[in-house]
């Protein structure tokens, strides 16, 4: 959680510079967002990850089976590392997207738009 927010602290102070604004000026960074008509970095990760999980539910044998492969043997001790898979599920979960919607091409890129 660290990398996420230092990503957004690095996109509002790239934001601010292009608007010439500075932090004591309170110009909200939606507002910022607006004028320069951009979408919240957070939310295009989300599309972009959820829209990866689109292409790997396309019905390739092989591509499942690089997606369902469990290792075998004991994992080392401490906290498990993070998965892609678990940032795409999670992203998929906070838009109410389901696998069997990445099934349907079309109907998965509307699902995943933005805005």
């Amino acid at each position: 959680m660290q990398l996420v927010s230092l990503l957004t602290n690095r996109d509002i102070s790239l934001v601010r510079w292009m608007c010439s604004v500075k932090v004591k000026d309170r110009v909200p960074s939606k507002e910022l967002r607006e004028r320069l008509g951009i979408d919240d970095i957070m939310l295009i990760l989300q599309q972009n990850g959820c829209d990866d999980m689109g292409m790997c539910c396309e019905d390739t044998e092989w591509v499942k089976k690089c997606m369902e492969y469990e290792v075998e043997g004991s994992r080392p001790r401490g906290k498990p590392k993070r998965k892609w898979r678990d940032f795409v599920q999670k992203d998929c979960q906070a838009r109410n997207l389901i696998r069997e919607d990445a099934m349907d091409c079309s109907r998965w890129k509307k699902l995943i738009k933005i805005g």
